[in-house]
């Protein structure tokens, strides 16, 4: 099974890297945003009296940007496209799983939110930033949140009949979600109103666990994202298995 895995991941990688879309979404659009963040705002306070920038306050909403950017535009459109093909009807007649198949490209754009991650990180320091909070925990709760959004793209792309199907339903599911979550328009200047409708977003819940840890401004531990995030993950990753249409 591992001899399988690492042979469908270097395949996957190589198809991905030449294409150049997930070169461009997942790894360079969050490294622009942040630059255009840190040229407008630089080391400006984040509001009148707090004592963390402007720019750290965006350091976790952009590292969602990150695990968004790469999933969105890709993992469910590639698996639905694979379905649309035939090639997913190839797999079925040898060893290979549904499982296998998901986990392969969801490791896959995991990579590759890491590598923007890191990206993001040099990007913002070039501009003063400075990391507050515990690594250890910013790490995990971006590592959480990843495998809780990556498991609603596989459960679209494990369902969706085809590429345009797929791109319908995931363009309803996280547009919204991008730009009323808070990693776009940050959730601190909203109305009140509309801070409610962002709530049930579980992006939302993920952008507050983010936010926390990196700028290291609450020593409580967020167990309402952190139990949205992991309840998500499972109930989503679930159905994507059992759901699992090779054709």
């Amino acid at each position: 099974m591992m001899k399988a895995y690492k042979a469908m991941l270097k395949t996957e990688l190589k198809i991905s890297l030449r294409g150049m879309d997930m070169v461009i979404f997942a790894i360079c659009m969050p490294v622009v945003i942040m630059a255009i963040l840190g040229i407008i705002y630089g080391s400006k306070p984040a509001y009148e009296g707090a004592n963390f920038t402007f720019l750290a306050q965006s350091f976790g909403a952009v590292s969602a940007i990150a695990i968004c950017a790469g999933g969105v535009m890709g993992l469910p459109l590639v698996i639905a496209d694979y379905r649309n093909k035939k090639i997913l009807k190839r797999f079925k007649v040898t060893p290979t799983s549904p499982a296998l198949i998901l986990v392969v490209h969801a490791s896959m754009y995991a990579l590759y939110s890491l590598a923007s991650l890191i990206l993001v990180y040099i990007t913002a320091s070039l501009f003063g930033y400075r990391f507050d909070g515990s690594w250890l925990q910013f790490m995990g709760a971006f590592l959480l949140v990843m495998v809780s959004m990556f498991s609603i793209d596989l459960l679209v792309g494990g369902v969706a009949p085809n590429i345009k199907t797929a791109s319908v339903l995931a363009s309803v599911l996280y547009f919204p979600m991008l730009i009323f979550s808070g990693a776009t328009l940050p959730y601190e200047i909203m109305p009140a109103p509309l801070q409610r409708v962002a709530d049930i977003m579980p992006l939302t819940q993920g952008i507050k666990l983010l936010k926390s840890t990196s700028l290291g401004t609450s020593e409580d531990i967020l167990w309402l994202p952190i139990a949205v995030m992991i309840g998500l993950a499972i109930i989503c990753t679930a159905f994507a298995i059992s759901y699992f249409k090779w054709e």
